[in-house]
């Protein structure tokens, strides 16, 4: 098992992981391997360690623990606080998928019992809605949150 660190061109760091190093390469040449945050397939493979066993009688100490977030990047730390907002608001609302901006007015209205809904609505659904005077938020939701993971 190959585990590989990976940046894509928006510098979402991720890993993979793979079979072998031709198996990288040829899910890769494919555009099967994407970015979890924002689904892009152009990414550059990051430096990183190998862990060697050198000797089977020698047990390594464990590594030390830092803090969380003691030295972590900001970049990591608001893509990590960003990822748990949109697993939480995927969590807690209801899909109503393209009729969004229907019961979104329905509840404003009145016509419905109010409810945490998630959705899709056009530039111009979203406008229309905000003109009324019903709030409604854009959430980019990565493609891998959209359906189960394996």
């Amino acid at each position: 098992m190959k585990v590989l660190n990976l940046v894509c061109l928006h510098e979402h760091r991720f890993e993979g992981w793979f079979a072998s190093e031709a198996d990288y390469l040829s899910q890769t040449e494919r555009g099967q391997v994407e970015c979890p945050l924002c689904g892009d397939t152009r990414m550059t493979r990051l430096p990183s360690a190998p862990h060697v066993h050198t000797s089977s009688a020698r047990e390594l100490p464990p590594p030390p623990v830092a803090p969380p977030n003691a030295d972590a990047p900001v970049a990591l730390t608001q893509q990590a606080a960003w990822l748990r907002a949109v697993r939480h608001v995927m969590a807690n609302t209801d899909d109503v998928g393209d009729r969004f901006a229907e019961e979104a007015r329905r509840m404003h209205y009145g016509e419905t019992d109010e409810r945490a809904i998630r959705g899709q609505a056009t530039r111009e659904e979203a406008q229309s809605l905000v003109e009324e005077g019903i709030a409604v938020m854009p959430l980019p939701v990565p493609p891998a949150l959209k359906g189960p993971l394996q």
